[in-house]
């Protein structure tokens, strides 16, 4: 399902329009620094309001066009508001008229809306209201300044050059504006770095997480035996094509990768009220030791699967992270983020801790945090067998965004009659899971696991990829 009514806007660092509106950008902010004397009185409001704030905001446009105009090109809104803002409160210094300096706030406002709705995508043929939306205050400003423009002294147009400049930039910037394909989804507000924000749910499905707020009181558990009989036959056939560490480990991740790619639904996630999708990045993360011993120290490993992922796909990414791991002497990303965290005293660690649980929940939680934490990802798997016992029901974790936690045990048999009363010896792996239920509802879990197992039963399907993929609700 698609997004059909909703556009997505771009300008690109390929195009000379991009670099010419940066140029012009720079050159308003230069222009109000240099000309001081020209800019208001020197006091502190008017070097906020005045030459800061506006300074600020082409700044701001320029870094967020030219890092990411390509795919987050909506946040340009943010710097528009903050020269409305500044457009506000010169012309309410500038016009002894209160009516006709509140109509103009009102117009500001109007724009500003207008700006950020278009590049929402909300609009479909809106884009076409962008040139008037820029070229209407311009032509009011120039109008309020005609008087300056017509007089030939150089010293007379100074005070303008800053505001030209800026609206000379916002309208090659605005020439510079591309339309993304109809059918792919970009970000927009109230996205997530890690996620993109699920809208068409039903509203009881949108209400529950207000109701049931934290994870370990929204949890359900699953439990099941698998047959693995054509599993074993399968892991020493990819053995012997040469995956010599390829286990049971490997098939299962496969497998339920595999599965996602039918019900993607369960690659969501929740955070901050909201329910996210993270698309076809299934982020499994599962803790490892570096030596088999109860001493040796521990560490988690992140990987970014697929949905796409073959069997052979997934053995190699993990065999790759976990190598990684054990012949690296010094401490992982997650080892060293936390020994800095560890240094923070009790009181300003709980402060900490506060700070970033809510950053999170805000959606402003730094990447490079969300890529070492183990609290945030699609899946958590642990191996009980290597252990040597049976598999656990895990907690979830409130902190963070992991809406499931897998476990397997060890191997066991059991003898099955058949239906005309042999007994057969087959061996069995038990698997148990403890999974937010509301991310998606009982019915899809069900049909999820179902799946999952039939095609553990087949997993010589694994070794190509699924014929199809299917995409996530809108």
């Amino acid at each position: 399902m698609v997004m059909k009514n909703r556009i997505h806007l771009y300008v690109s660092r390929k195009n000379a329009l991009t670099w010419l509106m940066a140029l012009c950008m720079v050159g308003s902010v230069v222009a109000r620094i240099a000309l001081p004397g020209w800019k208001g009185t020197g006091e502190a409001v008017n070097l906020w309001s005045q030459i800061l704030l506006p300074s600020a905001a082409a700044l701001l446009y320029v870094l967020i066009a030219l890092a990411y105009g390509e795919e987050q090109f909506y946040k340009t809104a943010i710097p528009v508001w903050m020269a409305a803002l500044y457009s506000g409160l010169w012309f309410s210094q500038n016009m002894p008229s209160r009516l006709i300096a509140g109509l103009f706030w009102i117009a500001l406002i109007f724009f500003a809306s207008l700006y950020t709705d278009i590049t929402a995508g909300r609009r479909k043929h809106a884009i076409l209201l962008l040139l008037p939306v820029v070229a209407t205050p311009m032509a009011f400003i120039l109008y309020y300044y005609r008087g300056l423009l017509m007089v030939g002294s150089f010293l007379r147009v100074g005070p303008l050059l800053g505001d030209l400049l800026m609206l000379l930039g916002a309208f090659l910037g605005l020439l510079a504006i591309r339309v993304h394909p109809m059918g792919e989804y970009h970000p927009t507000w109230g996205d997530r770095t890690d996620g993109r924000r699920i809208r068409s749910m039903d509203p009881i499905n949108q209400v529950v997480p207000y109701l049931m707020v934290h994870r370990n009181e929204s949890f359900i558990l699953y439990e099941d035996a698998i047959e693995i009989t054509g599993i074993e036959r399968y892991i020493r056939q990819k053995r012997r094509e040469g995956l010599t560490s390829f286990g049971l480990t490997h098939v299962l991740l496969a497998g339920y990768c595999r599965t996602a790619a039918k019900y993607p639904g369960v690659n969501r996630f929740l955070s901050g009220q909201k329910i996210f999708s993270r698309g076809e990045d299934i982020q499994f993360c599962m803790t490892v030791k570096k030596e088999m011993s109860a001493d040796a120290p521990e560490t988690v490993i992140k990987l970014h699967l697929s949905p796409r992922d073959t069997a052979a796909d997934v053995y190699r990414k993990f065999q790759a992270a976990v190598e990684e791991v054990k012949n690296t002497p010094l401490d992982s990303s997650l080892d060293n983020t936390a020994g800095l965290l560890n240094l923070i005293p009790g009181v300003v660690l709980k402060f900490t801790v506060w700070l970033l649980k809510l950053l999170d929940y805000f959606g402003m939680l730094p990447q490079f945090l969300l890529e070492v934490s183990p609290f945030h990802g699609s899946l958590y798997f642990t191996s009980m067998g290597s252990l040597g016992i049976k598999p656990v029901y895990h907690h979830l974790y409130n902190f963070g965004n992991m809406p499931a936690f897998g476990a397997f045990g060890t191997k066991r048999h059991a003898n099955e009659v058949l239906e005309d009363g042999t007994v057969v010896v087959r061996k069995y792996l038990d698997v148990r899971f403890t999974l937010d239920e509301r991310i998606v509802d009982g019915f899809y879990y069900a049909a999820f696991f179902k799946h999952f197992k039939r095609v553990l039963r087949h997993p010589e399907l694994l070794d190509q990829p699924p014929e199809e993929v299917v995409r996530d609700i809108d």
